[in-house]
């Protein structure tokens, strides 16, 4: 089969790539703008593989390629809640018209298709674990850019369901802090990108707020395994699976253990949100995600530890990042 992969260069499309083609070809599109191409460097000379550098809104583009394929992994939208926060109309546009022109030519090609969403579809809910099919999406203002991405990723799954009722074999992906190889700061798995480099370089490692706030991080090879079970099982379309391990820890926790595998002498710190989103940012005290769904329908269950797979990540960031 030939697949398509939007955001193909990022952080968890590269992977994905890198798995993909194991057993086939692949066609990655990536704009570049949190993707980075060496992330994919090491695979621009395989034969089964290509890349495109240019934005999945280049609807002619995507129409050429979408017809060409067999099935579609859309991964490509703005993320990263510093980069929604700082430009929210880009992130809104690249999201919403971006998911709606892939289904649009999905549906018209009649092409499977996943789409990647987010946990930040649960905001500020406090039904833990956050279910798929019951929990009640809480959100702050509208006022509020925080509330951006959210809100921009849910109309992107209502685009999905509703081709889905059209019988479009589509399936959803609900990722959980996924952090590993190839995270970047500015982009998907800040906190713990943010961590390490201070970690690393001897800087105070700054928690934000009391560091209470809790996160289930989720190793980036369970990332991808559990969205390749997603489009591959067979039933498994029209529906909407958490990805992400179900160990919660806090942010503090965090940063303590961060600290100790890297032998840093760094300071933990506390900071204020303001000072790095600026003002009127809300955060969501716990994410935890129901694993029953993934686990009955798909076979899928995080596998890697927080030590493990913090301590893999630790090892490519000390060859990876310059300070």
């Amino acid at each position: 089969m030939k697949i398509l992969v939007t955001g193909g260069a990022g952080y968890i499309g590269s992977h994905l790539v890198d798995r993909l083609l194991e057993e086939e070809e692949v066609c990655a599109v990536d704009n570049l703008t949190t993707g980075n191409v060496e992330n994919i460097q090491h695979n621009l000379n395989n034969p089964k593989f290509q890349f495109i550098n240019d934005s999945v809104l280049n609807e002619e583009l995507m129409e050429k390629l979408i017809k060409g394929c067999d099935v579609i992994y859309h991964l490509a939208a703005a993320v990263g809640v510093k980069h929604i926060v700082d430009d929210p109309l880009t992130s809104i546009k690249t999201n919403v018209k971006g998911t709606d022109i892939i289904l649009d030519l999905a549906h018209r090609y009649w092409k499977k298709t996943l789409i990647a969403s987010t946990s930040e579809i649960y905001g500020k809910s406090n039904q833990i674990p956050f279910d798929e099919h019951s929990t009640e999406r809480v959100l702050g203002s509208t006022k509020i850019d925080r509330w951006a991405y959210s809100t921009s990723k849910a109309i992107d799954e209502h685009l999905a369901f509703a081709y889905s009722k059209k019988g479009l074999p589509v399936v959803i992906v609900r990722y959980f802090n996924s952090y590993g190889p190839r995270i970047d700061e500015k982009g998907y798995g800040t906190v713990v990108a943010r961590f390490i480099k201070q970690a690393l370089k001897g800087r105070p490692i700054t928690v934000h707020g009391d560091g209470k706030q809790t996160r289930c991080f989720t190793y980036v090879d369970d990332t991808v395994r559990g969205t390749i079970a997603a489009c591959t099982t067979k039933g498994a379309e029209g529906d909407v699976y958490n990805i992400g391990s179900n160990y919660e820890t806090s942010i503090y926790q965090l940063a303590v253990l961060i600290k100790e595998l890297t032998g840093s002498s760094s300071e933990i710190t506390s900071t204020s949100y303001e000072s790095y989103y600026g003002k009127g940012f809300e955060d969501t005290i716990k994410r935890v995600p129901s694993i029953i769904n993934a686990k009955k329908k798909l076979k899928f269950e995080a596998k890697v530890s927080l030590q493990d797979g913090l301590k893999k990540t630790i090892e490519w960031c000390k060859k990876n990042y310059t300070f």
